[in-house]
């Protein structure tokens, strides 16, 4: 039986040699950014609203 992934990987398009990843887990609708750029690295961070609060995909 296969199992379906925890994580949904949505990547908007951006400029220059930068490149997001929009990270939800389906399994709470938390959403996290990732932002990997060219020279510099990555880094990988929680969205929060504006309270501060985790950001959920609509729907969960």
């Amino acid at each position: 039986m296969k199992e379906e992934p925890r994580f949904e990987v949505e990547t908007p398009k951006t400029k220059g040699a930068t490149q997001v990843q929009i990270i939800t887990d389906k399994e709470t609708g938390v959403q996290y950014l990732l932002g990997m750029y060219a020279t510099l690295g990555s880094g990988m961070t929680v969205l929060v609203d504006k309270d501060g609060k985790p950001l959920l995909k609509e729907g969960y």
